[in-house]
């Protein structure tokens, strides 16, 4: 048996066999000159993959129902791709430019497919801009076949597997909850990645920090993973495996012990009542905070509906998310939950969650983290901003919507978000469109910043979100994705606690309500120090809700602000 130590992510423990998921390989198309005698055999080449490319489609359409709406988008799909694959007018104009030009087949099929596809993206309209992405799919594939490049299917991990890799992308994390995972070991990520963060909302046990684990463990090894003391063991022996499936069931019937928090509020010992959210990532998730008994949605990260819209098929091209798409999306999360409220916040892209669209530039940062990103990219770009709040006003009349912006640093950030809102409302009631005129509009409470101008902030807002993931990371000057330097993020700093303690005051002298709902608003240590900070509302992973109401039920206000004390005068 080996063991390897990291660090502890996503509580938990799961026995699987493992899985070693690859490091991607990033598509080089070489550009050349050839001579002539070469034209034949570029071309058979090509014919070769596009053959290939096509029985690979047919297989995956024949396996798809016919008769379930799951799978009718991605037959849809597929059908397109043989279509276009098959179709003669455009092979005809591949091979005219690869004959006269004479540059090798690979660059001469990605230069006619990209220029095809901009054509139609230029023609304005959203179906043919929809067959340029097609275009851009298809051939890809058909590049990938000739260089010999063959992508992970993340769909392709069996159930019951111990997934070791380098690292996740959120995409990836997305679809694997849909499986029935045993855990999580990545080399990279840290404690409040994001992928991550999606692990702890499906319950996923995750340990980060292993270094080369997916080079020191072979497919079909017994893994056993344990989230809370950051242990991989492999091949254990029988009774360490007895021992592990022991804890597991203890595991388990403490969450049967938890049940009963589920229907009950969240109340301290003497009587102080406290509002639990949930944070989601997806319309799906917010099924699973209404069975945890969440009081609301606290945060809906809209940027992961863009990833795992990409992730969800097997290629990697860019896609549009329309404003129906969206709506529909903000539509369910609303209709699921009823009259409780449902904080949505808009695109967070940028930074450390890259999104692949064709709605949004692919910019070439030196340090992400402090560029385009968050709200700054909507304002550079606002019609993203303006599409995605059309569908959140239309949305907002089959629920109660309360809308956020990240990332904000100055009151003019706000102003100019305000009067694209101001355009949107205007918009709808020309075009006679329903929508909730009072909708809520608040900030994230995320950088230095804002916590410092919080009191001028509290002016042009309706409401206070504390991110104190991004809070630390920016007030620290530590990328919390970083594995080098992640083992100095602390939440408990002095710094992060005292900008956290300012804003508090200049929302309670305000009148502005004020929720947690960074990583901080779950953990049991620092729910107590929130707690005893005067913060009365938390929006955490669903699946804390029960153990945190449980936490709160032992203490009194009293003895969590003396808690918190301790932490605040830590000099």
């Amino acid at each position: 048996m080996e063991v390897f130590l990291g660090i502890p992510a996503a509580d938990g423990t799961g026995i699987g066999t493992a899985f070693v998921i690859p490091d991607p390989v990033k598509r080089a198309i070489p550009q050349h000159h050839i001579n002539i005698d070469q034209i034949n055999r570029g071309w058979s080449r090509f014919e070769a993959a596009v053959q290939t490319v096509t029985l690979s489609l047919s297989e995956h359409l024949d396996s798809l129902s016919k008769t379930s709406d799951r799978d009718k988008a991605q037959r849809e799909v597929f059908e397109t791709y043989i279509l276009m694959l098959e179709d003669p007018v455009f092979k005809q104009e591949v091979h005219e430019f690869y004959e006269k030009e004479l540059f090798n087949i690979e660059y001469t099929v990605q230069f006619k497919a990209e220029e095809y596809a901009a054509k139609l993206r230029q023609a304005g309209n959203y179906y043919l801009s929809e067959r340029a992405q097609d275009i851009t799919d298809v051939f890809g594939r058909v590049l990938d076949e000739m260089l010999d490049i063959h992508p992970f299917d993340i769909n392709s991990v069996p159930d019951g597997s111990v997934i070791l890799a380098t690292s996740l992308s959120s995409a990836d994390t997305i679809i694997l909850s849909k499986r029935k995972i045993a855990g999580l070991a990545l080399s990279e990520g840290g404690v409040s990645s994001h992928v991550v963060i999606l692990a702890r909302n499906y319950g996923i046990p995750t340990v980060v920090g292993l270094e080369e684990i997916s080079k020191k463990v072979r497919n079909g090894e017994t893994v056993i993973i344990d989230g809370k003391d950051a242990e991989i063991l492999v091949s254990p022996d029988r009774n360490t495996i007895e021992e592990y499936k022991a804890k597991i069931r203890e595991e388990y019937q403490r969450k049967l012990s938890l049940r009963s928090f589920l229907t009950k509020p969240a109340v301290t010992k003497d009587g102080t009542r406290f509002k639990l959210l949930a944070n989601i990532g997806t319309p799906e998730e917010a099924e699973i905070a209404l069975a945890e008994g969440a009081d609301g949605i606290g945060l809906f990260r809209t940027e992961f509906l863009y990833m795992a819209q990409s992730g969800a098929s097997l290629n990697a091209a860019a896609r549009s998310f329309s404003e129906q798409t969206q709506f529909e999306a903000y539509k369910s999360v609303l209709q699921i939950m009823g009259d409780k409220p449902v904080t949505i916040r808009t695109l967070d892209a940028g930074g450390d969650k890259l999104i692949n669209s064709v709605d949004l530039p692919a910019i070439e940062e030196k340090n992400p983290l402090m560029g385009l990103r968050a709200v700054r990219l909507s304002l550079e770009y606002p019609n993203i901003l303006k599409t995605q709040l059309r569908a959140l006003y239309r949305a907002s009349v089959y629920g109660n919507l309360e809308i956020m912006f990240p990332l904000i640093t100055s009151v003019d950030q706000v102003k100019e978000c305000l009067e694209l809102v101001n355009v949107v409302k205007q918009e709808l009631a020309a075009e006679k469109i329903p929508f909730q005129e009072d909708t809520p509009v608040g900030i994230m409470i995320e950088t230095a910043a804002a916590a410092l101008i919080s009191d001028c902030l509290s002016k042009v807002s309706d409401f206070f979100s504390l991110g104190t993931n991004d809070l630390t990371q920016y007030t620290l000057g530590i990328d919390r994705e970083n594995p080098h330097v992640s083992g100095l993020y602390n939440e408990f700093s002095l710094a992060v606690l005292r900008l956290i303690e300012m804003t508090v005051r200049s929302a309670n002298e305000n009148n502005i309500p004020l929720a947690v709902c960074g990583e901080m608003a779950g953990r049991q240590d620092s729910v107590m120090v929130l707690a005893g900070m005067g913060i009365r509302t938390l929006s955490m992973s669903p699946k804390l809700i029960s153990s945190t109401k449980e936490l709160l039920s032992r203490f009194t206000i009293a003895e969590l602000e003396a808690i918190s004390a301790k932490h605040l005068n830590n000099l």
